[in-house]
């Protein structure tokens, strides 16, 4: 399978790295296009005004100065000279579940892949630290997301998903013999953000900083967040209209009214 990679960490992250390897070892045709810098965070951001370069490392990666959404669709548009089979984005480092999704350049980065008609998949390497029978959450094991994800993409190419579709896989940061299966998901929803955090700089001048993400608010069962709580890895399947069809007849009568 031709797969095409990107991420918001950047070209160098670890997990962008240990995915293409691993993929590359099970006989996929591996493109990466990621950003030039960390743009966490830049959700589904296209640069309009200004062009963009595309270089080169020495190990065949491709790099933009621009958002995930610019790299991908770059990559399908007229970088590659034949349309990838799958997107993939990631392996993130740290979750994207809930309202992460919204934010998160990662899953960004495969919903432009989607949105350009090819199978896509957001994965992330997610800390379980809010899940009290994992006591070390630091491992970075990129490995068992790498593993997880080639299984899947050897499914997509045995039996081709029947319809369009967009995943947002997140992975517990633990080694993989701790994974107690694979739940198919909906997203939970987080508390609002922790307040802007302000400092002052050696010229007096006020800085701001976004505070932290809110935690868990709907984290039952069938939710991303109850599922990696359990260690299970957590697969969502995701949609991008954002038509409240329930409202639309209390918006016509709000009208006429």
């Amino acid at each position: 399978m031709r797969i095409l990679l990107s991420n918001d960490d950047g070209y160098f992250a670890p997990g962008l790295a240990v995915l293409a390897a691993t993929l590359g070892r099970h006989g996929h045709e591996i493109t990466v296009v990621a950003p030039e810098r960390d743009r966490s965070g830049a959700s589904n951001s296209l640069t309009l005004d200004r062009p963009l370069m595309v270089r080169e490392t020495p190990g065949g990666f491709h790099y933009v100065n621009g958002t995930p959404t610019d790299c991908v669709h770059l990559a399908v548009t007229g970088l590659l000279p034949h349309l990838p089979d799958m997107v993939i984005s990631g392996i993130n480092h740290g979750a994207n579940m809930g309202d992460d999704t919204v934010y998160s350049g990662t899953v960004a980065a495969a919903t432009e892949g989607f949105l350009l008609g090819i199978p896509s998949v957001a994965v992330s390497l997610a800390n379980v630290s809010f899940a009290k029978s994992f006591a070390n959450t630091q491992d970075e094991n990129f490995q068992t997301a790498a593993d997880y994800i080639a299984g899947l993409v050897a499914r997509f190419a045995e039996r081709p998903f029947p319809e369009h579709v967009l995943l947002n896989v997140n992975v517990p940061d633990v080694p993989a013999d701790r994974i107690t299966g694979v739940e198919v998901t909906r997203l939970g929803r987080r508390h609002k953000a922790q307040d802007t955090v302000k400092t002052i700089n050696p010229r007096n001048q006020t800085m701001y900083w976004v505070g932290a993400a809110g935690a868990a608010q709907d984290a039952g069962a069938g939710t991303d967040f109850h599922a990696l709580a359990r260690g299970c890895i957590s697969l969502t399947p995701l949609q991008l209209d954002l038509t409240r069809y329930a409202q639309m007849g209390l918006v016509e009568d709000w009208l006429a009214r």
